[in-house]
């Protein structure tokens, strides 16, 4: 099966799906997700032009509202007034693990199957996406390839949640992986036009906003 490219996967589908792990079909970081993929989702309606970041405020740029409807219900809450960025991942963040992983299954990405006495669980499937963001991201982090702006929002939130440790067999956990990953995170990639350079200053701080959350939040 090949993948499906007439509809177009978010930010926070395929930080999730990258974040699924295969051998044990559990999801890395599970416990601050919610806050990585709130992350996604604004670094998406950022890398459109659909909100800016300011001050630490995000604001809507223009009345013009997304189409999907997982991007959407965040930029209706921005909408209403500005809000700080940690304010929008605490209060758009809970409910997004469940919508995003029904997406991921319903698109083929994830499968559901039965485990130990029934219990549900998700498998990869094949529609090879998982492969290939992974691919990307390996590009960008390990061999030096200058990443498009949603590769690098992608490696930045996957530094960010702390999970690239698991990773390893794939992309190796060594020292310069992680100064590049770092440099990610800071919104250091490439070298392009001025609008480039604001767009990765506001997924830095965006970025940066997902880490300190992820700081404070309770562990247990």
């Amino acid at each position: 099966m090949t993948e499906n490219t007439t509809r177009t996967e978010t930010l926070a589908e395929d930080l999730l799906l990258l974040l699924f792990q295969p051998d044990s079909g559990t999801i890395a970081g599970e416990v601050t997700l919610y806050y990585v993929l709130a992350g996604g989702v604004l670094a998406e309606l950022g890398l459109a032009d659909r909100v800016r970041v300011d001050g630490g405020k995000v604001a809507v740029v223009s009345d013009n509202p997304p189409a999907d409807e997982l991007l959407r219900t965040t930029w209706d809450y921005v909408l209403e007034k500005p809000r700080g960025v940690q304010t929008v991942l605490a209060a758009q963040g809970p409910p997004l693990r469940a919508a995003v992983l029904a997406r991921l299954v319903e698109r083929g990405h994830l499968r559901e199957a039965r485990g130990f006495l029934g219990v549900r669980r998700q498998e990869l499937g094949d529609t090879g996406r998982r492969e290939t963001l992974l691919a990307a991201v390996r590009a960008a982090l390990v061999d030096g390839v200058d990443p498009d702006p949603r590769i690098a929002a992608l490696a930045a939130l996957v530094s960010a949640s702390g999970t690239l440790p698991q990773f390893h067999r794939d992309i190796p956990w060594t020292s310069p992986v992680i100064a590049r990953a770092k440099e990610f995170e800071r919104g250091e990639w490439g070298a392009g036009a001025a609008a480039e350079a604001v767009t990765r200053t506001m997924t830095a701080i965006i970025v940066n906003s997902v880490v300190v959350a992820m700081a404070v939040a309770p562990k247990g």
